[in-house]
């Protein structure tokens, strides 16, 4: 298989799909692997460490598509990509297609095939998703505790306290991996933490993290009645592959504390908060109903090399069985989400008759 890395070109986006050591098991069961150059800069891997690894590097975006047939790269294509695609090309990324009709027409015009990390599944996980989730769920607590700072416009709350001072309350909506991230380390700094699951075996692994975790049933009025007491709200609901619940309404929001903050991790899938709405790292936050909302669509951008290193460790298999195998292994069935133009993905369709 003849497999193409692009450089990323969404905006504050330095993560690169596969670093040069994955690049080398690619090219040793005798795959072809174009570069594109400078596509690893921002994650901290330079050209010529995948050129020692037996990359092909190529000088721009157009001749790597010409050259390959798989295209691997981190996040959805652009405006200015979708141009590069031919409808023979395989592409892996994440996608997010149900929050994104545009996208999804664009790629069903082209005829291509799409096979979206965030809905692979395997033993009813989330394989590609959950190191981002990981560090999407860590970074949502340090954020919204820089923009709890009084310069920020925010509360002036140290989510940890001290003695003599309040700890900051920081509530989280949804204990999968992005949401049990942020309890673990908002617990570890000290706030008293409360968090909302439908899954009594999530909320028990909650309740297990400290004795300053509050772990509760997701009931409107108990979401509500806990947004009201909140210094930082995260939103972390995930419905594989379809849109995001609006589970925290502008009534909610409205209800908040002036200067509180919120951060939706969910949306890249629409988001789960009423009031967000996408931002990047040029413009992250903005103030709504007196609160501060932070809504960036790709937040591990802020770690590319931690990011990619991540990314990389669990892609490297399904890479390997798209090129071997094809995306008729079984593997990939929960990711195969556009073929030849026809959408194959039941809550991608969903989103797209609604």
């Amino acid at each position: 298989m003849r497999i193409g890395i692009p450089r990323e070109v969404k905006p504050w986006e330095a993560r690169v799909a596969l670093v040069p050591h994955a690049v080398a098991v690619l090219v040793q069961e005798g795959h072809e692997v174009y570069f594109e150059a400078g596509a690893g800069c921002g994650s901290g891997f330079r050209d010529e460490e995948y050129a020692v690894h037996g990359a092909r590097i190529v000088p721009d975006a157009e001749t790597l598509f010409r050259s390959a047939q798989l295209i691997v790269k981190v996040k959805e294509p652009i405006r200015e990509e979708l141009g590069l695609f031919r409808s023979d090309h395989i592409l892996f990324s994440y996608l997010h297609l149900a929050a994104n009709r545009a996208l999804t027409e664009a790629l069903q015009g082209l005829g291509l095939t799409a096979v979206a990390f965030e809905t692979v599944i395997q033993d009813g996980q989330l394989p590609l998703l959950a190191p981002m989730s990981d560090i999407a769920g860590r970074l949502a607590v340090q954020i919204g505790a820089q923009l709890l700072h009084a310069g920020a416009g925010g509360r002036g709350i140290l989510l940890g306290g001290l003695p003599g001072a309040e700890r900051g309350h920081v509530v989280v909506v949804g204990a999968g991996e992005a949401g049990g991230n942020a309890v673990r380390l908002a617990a570890a700094l000290g706030a008293q933490v409360t968090v909302f699951d439908r899954l009594r075996s999530r909320l028990s692994a909650m309740m297990a993290v400290g004795p300053n975790v509050t772990a509760l049933p997701a009931y409107e009025e108990t979401i509500a009645a806990a947004a009201r007491e909140a210094d930082l709200l995260i939103g972390a609901v995930l419905v594989a592959g379809a849109l995001a619940p609006r589970v925290v309404t502008r009534s909610m929001v409205r209800g908040m504390r002036r200067g509180a903050v919120i951060v939706d991790i969910a949306i890249d899938q629409g988001g789960c908060v009423e009031t967000i709405r996408p931002t990047d790292y040029g413009h992250p936050a903005y103030v709504e109903e007196g609160i501060i909302h932070f809504g960036v669509t790709n937040m591990p951008g802020a770690v590319p090399r931690t990011a990619s290193q991540a990314l990389s460790a669990v892609l490297l298999p399904y890479v390997q069985v798209l090129a071997a195998q094809g995306v008729d292994d079984a593997r990939l069935a929960g990711g195969l989400n556009v073929r030849g133009g026809r959408i194959t993905h039941d809550a991608v369709a969903s989103a797209m008759s609604s």
